[in-house]
């Protein structure tokens, strides 16, 4: 392990003091460059180590080095390999290399490489290295900022285009019927899950589903776009019933990465006749039936097994769901329910969002939706916030 130097004795030395790592075999060398930061008035927290191994174990201990004052000629590395050895082993922190008075060369394409900056061990002033020092650490700053403002970016472009693909507009023929729909990211990162929902009309009904792909990010995500594409388009070219499910498994299957994922869905088809609704439901979570006065009362309809979970078993069965006039359907993920909502990991569950839907007897159908959501959200706050995506579904016949 290398050797802590004392802190040098300067003015402002404390919290404002920058985290220095000398990486040097020479103790001449070392001595100076330690007289130098005196002079210079830096202050500083100095760590001193002699090769290339102990600067590894001392950044990979959780040094907190802000800056590497790295000697390109060790016992154990000589010239870039050393410095590739630091900056992945510290890519947060400022490098600066100490070159001999004729390796200027070698001190250029250090900072090609990632240095911060470059200095000649014979041309050392104290004015120098302390204003490299601080402008090295600046530079820094700035580019792992700047790095973390672009990675920003360009997740939130991600973002908006897989938000394209699971959040589609209804494609209606009629204006007779009533369609809410909204989707909440969950905490981690407020990056979209696989929840996805669609809604589409043909002359045969008001064909709507909602799923989610088991886990949260990306990945799940763009899985997510890829059913809901697909389920449009098989619902379309005329697949009903378990056929329409077996074919969305058939394409999951094709298309996971993970042998494990799987996906719950509700499908369901509104009848023309407005009598009934037709429902499909692989895994998913009941739903939410309103009748005309706004009385809520859970219904789970027939189901079978989540696709993908056991692939071919197909015991999906079409369930007919009786409609007086006026009724509303809620179909929801489960990141509606699950958050927790008191200590020892208590959860709303589906009862207590029962009771939510009573509370919001007298409200109409989108203020309704979002009353669900906002009360969710606000009973979970405490303990976390709702962990996963929310995706929820109010369809109803207008009139």
């Amino acid at each position: 392990m290398g050797e802590a130097a004392e802190p040098p004795a300067v003015a402002g030395d404390g919290a404002a003091s920058i985290e220095l790592l000398l990486v040097e075999d020479d103790a001449g060398d070392a001595l100076l460059v330690e007289e130098l930061l005196i002079d210079g008035n830096v202050p500083n927290r100095l760590t001193w180590v002699r090769s290339l191994e102990e600067a590894r174990a001392e950044l990979a201990g959780g040094g907190r080095s802000r800056c590497v004052l790295l000697d390109l000629h060790l016992p154990d590395a000589q010239g870039l390999d050393a410095l590739r050895v630091v900056l992945a082993e510290a890519p947060e922190a400022a490098v600066i290399v100490l070159t001999g008075l004729a390796e200027a060369e070698a001190g250029l394409a250090a900072v090609t490489a990632g240095a911060q900056d470059y200095l000649v061990k014979g041309q050392l002033e104290p004015e120098w290295l302390g204003r490299a020092i601080r402008y090295a650490v600046q530079r820094k700053q700035t580019e792992t900022a700047g790095a973390a403002l672009q990675a920003g970016r360009l997740r939130a472009e991600e973002n908006a285009r897989l938000e394209r693909g699971l959040l589609p507009s209804p494609l209606l023929s009629s204006d007779e019927v009533s369609v809410v729909a909204r989707y909440r990211p969950g905490r981690a990162a407020s990056l979209l899950g696989g929840d996805f929902y669609d809604v589409v009309e043909t002359a045969d009904g008001v064909h709507a589903v909602i799923g989610d792909v088991a886990g949260h990010g990306a990945v799940e995500a763009a899985l997510g776009v890829c059913l809901r594409v697909a389920w449009r388009s098989f619902v379309l070219a005329g697949a009903r019933g378990p056929r329409l499910l077996a074919l969305l498994e058939q394409l999951l299957m094709a298309e996971r990465d993970d042998e494990e994922t799987f996906v719950t869905l509700t499908s369901l088809t509104l009848t023309p006749d407005r009598r009934t609704a037709k429902v499909l439901r692989a895994g998913h979570p009941a739903m939410i039936v309103r009748g005309p006065g706004g009385a809520a009362r859970l219904v789970e309809t027939k189901g079978g097994m989540a696709l993908g979970l056991l692939p071919g078993m197909d015991d999906w069965r079409e369930d007919d769901l009786p409609l007086a006039p006026g009724t509303e359907l809620v179909l929801f993920t489960d990141g509606l329910f699950e958050g927790e909502t008191g200590p020892g990991g208590r959860r709303l569950d589906l009862d207590g969002l029962l009771r939510l839907a009573e509370r919001g007897k007298g409200l109409d159908a989108a203020p309704f939706v979002d009353f669900l959501i906002t009360e969710a959200e606000e009973a979970s706050a405490g303990y976390g916030g709702l962990g996963d995506d929310v995706a929820v579904i109010g369809l109803g016949w207008k009139g």
